[in-house]
């Protein structure tokens, strides 16, 4: 039973249940005359024995595909959006965007996204940690810094083995498409 009411959902919760367990046993205690005159203390403190026993309960959030593919594609564009006003190599803002039209093929399907974990968890980790943190960790270093060290030859880089890894879910997650349009082909040809 899913609820909103904190009272509700603690009553219908593993803890309440494994507490009750507890108390039920204080109870038979009482009753068994192992208890004696502090049955009501020894009910309560196994109830509270049962329930801090029992493990939490877990919260799952369930978001919809479509809001969580936008929460994706809004932080997707935010990065391409920030990367073209900053001093960057002029290779990066191009690179970025063609990774960021690669991924947008696929968060424009959240539904097919979201029933393809593989896919979804290499998109996520693609917008979520890898591009942000290759930009980022560029440009956490002094212009000269960077300059000296061919750091942004070395962004380039990362950009390129990012770009290869998304065109590579993206084969992946277009692949029953690329199937069905090639079947579809085949059964034209057969028609005629």
């Amino acid at each position: 039973m899913a609820t909103s009411n904190p009272v509700l959902r603690y009553l219908a919760s593993w803890k309440n249940l494994a507490g009750c367990t507890g108390g039920l046993i204080g109870l038979l205690l009482h009753f068994a005359g192992f208890a004696g005159s502090y049955w009501l203390l020894v009910v309560v403190g196994l109830y509270g024995v049962g329930a801090l026993a029992a493990s939490p309960e877990r919260i799952i959030l369930v978001t919809a595909p479509e809001e969580e593919a936008s929460l994706l594609r809004t932080e997707l564009d935010a990065l391409v959006l920030r990367v073209r006003g900053l001093n960057v190599p002029t290779e990066v803002p191009p690179k970025l965007a063609e990774i960021a039209e690669v991924l947008r093929g696929m968060l424009d399907r959240p539904r097919e996204l979201r029933a393809d974990p593989d896919a979804l968890h290499a998109v996520t980790r693609l917008v979520g940690t890898d591009l942000p943190l290759s930009v980022q960790t560029y440009l956490n270093l002094p212009w000269w810094y960077a300059a000296a060290r061919g750091s942004g030859a070395e962004l380039v880089r990362q950009l390129d083995l990012l770009h290869a890894d998304a065109v590579r879910v993206a084969e992946r997650f277009h692949a029953a498409d690329v199937q069905r349009q090639a079947d579809h082909t085949r059964y034209l040809e057969d028609r005629d």
